[in-house]
C-alpha cells in the first residue's frame, strides 16, 4: 500500500516520523534549568574569585607599600636629599639603601633629588651604582608623572609607568619625601609587571578576566598589557584606558561606576552586575581595597568559565546521542527505501539519455510521481533526438561557414604583420645607429624599445667638423600612429637643421615647432588626435669642450657617479597649443661626466608592488649607482633594472634612452 502513497506521501511519513521521536521539549527545558544553575553558581563563583584575587593582591603590595615607605620616611634618606652633594651623607644613604634592597620583591629601589632632579635606581639586573642613571626634565613628556605626583596632595601613588630610559615597565611605589611641607624627593621600589601579572591578574581558567582598576576606572592591571593605562596614577592621561570604556552600552558603565561607589563605600563586599564585554554577556564582580585605592574587577563568562561541574553530563549527552543516531538510522533507511534508490534508478536512465542513448528503458509502470516523471523524460528524450538531428545539420553549415571565415581572417591578418614587419624596416632605416657607432663607438649607447612593433620615439645624429648634435624624440601615441608622426617628425627636424644648423638646439627646437604646425594645420585635426611631440637635443662642441642642451619637456640628466643633475627643458612641447619658451643651457664637458637624454616611457613604466611608475627618483638612484660602469654595461644594468621592477606589468609606452661619454 505504500507504494501507491506517492513521493510526497512518502516525505510526509518519514518527517513525522523523526519529529516524533525528537526530544526537542526536553532539550529546551533542561537547557533552560541548566542556564539557571549556570548563574547561580556564577554569581557565587565571581564573588569568591573577586575577594580571593583582592586578598591576593593586598597581602604583597602592602608589604611592597610599607617597605617603601619606610625607606623614603628614613631620617639618613630626608638627610641626604637636603644635602645631596655631602660624601659622607651620600655613603650612608646608600648602604643603608642596600639593605632595603634586599627586602625589596625586586630587589630594586629608586630616588629622585628635587633639588638636581636625579634619579638615582639601583637593581639585581644591572651593575651597581651611586651615579644618577640620568635627569628629569619638566618639558619631557615621559618625566610628566613625577611633577605630577609633586603637585598632588597626596603622600603616595602606586602606578603603572614603562621607564624608557631603563627600559623597564613596573608597578611603581612613588613616595613623596618632603620637609616642613616642602617635596625635596621621591622615593620607592617598583614591581617588574611580568611577574606581577602572572602572581595576580593572569587568569589561569578559562572564561575568567581579572583587572584592577584605579578611581577614575584607569586600567592598572589586565591580561591585555595594551590596555593598561600607563603613568595615570601619577597624573597622566587614562581616557583611552578606561575599563568603562570596554564595555558595550553606556548604561552599563553607569550601573558600573554605581557597583565601585558601593564597593568603595563598603570595603570588603563584594557587588556584581551584568555587562557586555567582548561582545558577550558577562558578569561582574567589583572590591575595593582602600589601602591602595585600586578596585578589583572579575569578568566571568558562564559559557566559557567551568562553573559547574560537567562529569553528570556525559552520561545524559551520550543516552541522547544514542538517541540521535537511532533516530537518524531510522529516517536514513526510510529514505532510502522509499526515495532514494528509486530516483537513483532514474538518474542513471536520464545520464544515459544525456549520453545519446535514447532507447534507455525507464520505470514507467509506476504510479507515483517517479512514473510520471519518468513518462516526462520519455517525452523529452524524443523531442531531444529529433532536436539533434536538425542541429546536427546546422553545424555542419556553420561549421564549413566558420572555416572559410578563418581563412580569410588569417590572410587579412598575414598581410597586417608583413605591413608592420615592413613599418618597422623602414622606421629603423632612418635610425642613425651606423654613424653614431661609427663616431662614439663605446662612448655611447642607445636603449630603443617600441612598446609595439613600431614605435612613436626616434633619435637623431648629426656631425660637424666642429662637434655632433644628439637627441631624442617622443612623438604622441605608439603603435602606428606613433610611427607616421616619426616620419613627420623626422622631415621636420631636418628641415629645421638644414635652416638654422646644428649648433643651436633652441633654434632647432623653434624650427620644428614651426614646421609641424605648417604640416599639421590645426582646421584639419580633429581634437581627440595628440600631434605633440616631446623632444631633447644636445650640441657637443668639442672644440670649445661644453655642451649646448634645449628641451621640449625631456630632460638631460647627468652623472658622475657620486651625484646626479638634471637640466629640465621647457614645460611646453613641440606642437602644443601654446607656443614653447626653447632655450639653451650650457655645461662644460667634464671628465667623468656621463650624459643621459630619457623618454618619459621609463620614467612611466608601471610595476613594483603596487604597480606605480619608475620615476624620477629611482632613475636618478639607477644612474648614480651605474654612471662610472662602461657605457654597454650601463645598458645591460638599466635593461635588468628595468624588468626586475616591471615584473608582469604590460609595458605602457615607447622607452628610448640615449647616453653619451666624452672623457
Amino acid at each position: 500500500m505504500a507504494a501507491n502513497w506517492g513521493l510526497r506521501g512518502k516525505s510526509v511519513v518519514a518527517l513525522l516520523l523523526a519529529c516524533a521521536l525528537a526530544l526537542v521539549p526536553a532539550v529546551l527545558l533542561g537547557w533552560r534549568a541548566m542556564d539557571d544553575i549556570r548563574t547561580h553558581f556564577g554569581l557565587a563563583y565571581a564573588k569568591n574569585f573577586t575577594l580571593l584575587h583582592r586578598q591576593k593582591i593586598l597581602a604583597p603590595v602592602s608589604r611592597e607599600l610599607a617597605l617603601s615607605r619606610r625607606f623614603a620616611e628614613s631620617v639618613v634618606t630626608r638627610d641626604w636629599l637636603l644635602k645631596e652633594d655631602d660624601p659622607a651623607r651620600r655613603a650612608l644613604f646608600f648602604r643603608e639603601a642596600e639593605g632595603y634592597r634586599g627586602d625589596f620583591r625586586d630587589h630594586a629601589y629608586f630616588i629622585i633629588a628635587s633639588g638636581s632632579q636625579h634619579y638615582y635606581f639601583n637593581d639585581g639586573s644591572q651593575p651597581y651604582s651611586e651615579r644618577p642613571r640620568y635627569t628629569l626634565e619638566a618639558g619631557d613628556p615621559e618625566d610628566a608623572w613625577y611633577f605630577n605626583t609633586l603637585r598632588n596632595s597626596a603622600a603616595y601613588n602606586i602606578n603603572v609607568n614603562v621607564d624608557s630610559k631603563l627600559n623597564l615597565t613596573k608597578v611603581w611605589f612613588n613616595l613623596v619625601i618632603r620637609d616642613q611641607g616642602r617635596p625635596i624627593g621621591l622615593a620607592g621600589s617598583g614591581l617588574d609587571l611580568s611577574g606581577f601579572l602572572d602572581d595576580f591578574i593572569i587568569a589561569r581558567e578559562p572564561g575568567v578576566t581579572p583587572m584592577i582598576v584605579g578611581d577614575d576606572g584607569a586600567i592598572q592591571a589586565h591580561p591585555d598589557r595594551r590596555l593598561i593605562a600607563y603613568s595615570s596614577a601619577a597624573g597622566g592621561a587614562s581616557e583611552r584606558h578606561r575599563v568603562f570604556d570596554l564595555l558595550d552600552q553606556p548604561e552599563q558603565r553607569d550601573a558600573l561606576r554605581e557597583a565601585m561607589r558601593l564597593a568603595r563605600a563598603k570595603a570588603g563586599s563584594v557587588h556584581c552586575l551584568w555587562a557586555g564585554l567582548d561582545g558577550r554577556q558577562q558578569l561582574f564582580a567589583v572590591a575595593y581595597i582602600p589601602q591602595l585605592r585600586w578596585y578589583v574587577l572579575t569578568a566571568v563568562d558562564l559559557h566559557a568559565a567551568q562553573v559547574l561541574d560537567n562529569r553528570w553530563l556525559w552520561p545524559l549527552a551520550g543516552t541522547f546521542l544514542l538517541l540521535l543516531v537511532a533516530l537518524l538510522l531510522g529516517f536514513a533507511y526510510a529514505v532510502e527505501r522509499l526515495l532514494l534508490r528509486p530516483l537513483r534508478s532514474l538518474k542513471r536512465s536520464a545520464k544515459a539519455i544525456a549520453a545519446g542513448r535514447y532507447d534507455t528503458p525507464l520505470p514507467l509502470a509506476r504510479q507515483d510521481e517517479i512514473g510520471s516523471l519518468s513518462k516526462a523524460f520519455a517525452s523529452m528524450a524524443d523531442q531531444v533526438r529529433r532536436h539533434t538531428a536538425e542541429l546536427e545539420d546546422k553545424v555542419q553549415e556553420r561549421t564549413q561557414a566558420l572555416e572559410e571565415a578563418n581563412r580569410e581572417m588569417a590572410a587579412a591578418q598575414k598581410k597586417i604583420g608583413d605591413s608592420l614587419d615592413y613599418a618597422s624596416l623602414i622606421q629603423r632605416a632612418i635610425l642613425p645607429d651606423r654613424q653614431l657607432s661609427a663616431t662614439l663607438g663605446e662612448h655611447h649607447f642607445i636603449l630603443w624599445k617600441p612598446r609595439d612593433v613600431v614605435g612613436g620615439d626616434f633619435y637623431v645624429y648629426r656631425e660637424q667638423t666642429d662637434g655632433y648634435l644628439i637627441g631624442v624624440v617622443d612623438c604622441a601615441g605608439h603603435g602606428v600612429p606613433g610611427a607616421l608622426m616619426t616620419m613627420l617628425a623626422r622631415a621636420a627636424i631636418d628641415h629645421a637643421i638644414e635652416a638654422v644648423g646644428s649648433r643651436d638646439p633652441a633654434a632647432i627646437l623653434g624650427e620644428t615647432d614651426q614646421a609641424m604646425r605648417s604640416m599639421l594645420s590645426q582646421e584639419q585635426i580633429p581634437q581627440a588626435l595628440a600631434t605633440n611631440m616631446d623632444a631633447g637635443l644636445v650640441w657637443v662642441d668639442r672644440r670649445r669642450r661644453q655642451l649646448a642642451f634645449a628641451g621640449a619637456k625631456i630632460s638631460l640628466y647627468a652623472s658622475d657617479g657620486e651625484e646626479v643633475q638634471e637640466l629640465k627643458g621647457a614645460r611646453r612641447a613641440i606642437g602644443d597649443k601654446r607656443r614653447g619658451d626653447y632655450r639653451n643651457i650650457e655645461v662644460p664637458l667634464a671628465p667623468g661626466w656621463t650624459f643621459y637624454l630619457s623618454t618619459d616611457g621609463f620614467l612611466d613604466q608601471a610595476g613594483g608592488e603596487h604597480g606605480f611608475g619608475f620615476g624620477s627618483r629611482r632613475f636618478a638612484d639607477m644612474l648614480r649607482d651605474h654612471a662610472r660602469q662602461p657605457l654597454p654595461e650601463q645598458a645591460e644594468a638599466f635593461v635588468a633594472t628595468l624588468a626586475e621592477y616591471q615584473g608582469e606589468h604590460p609595458q605602457r609606452d615607447d622607452i628610448t634612452i640615449l647616453s653619451f661619454r666624452f672623457d
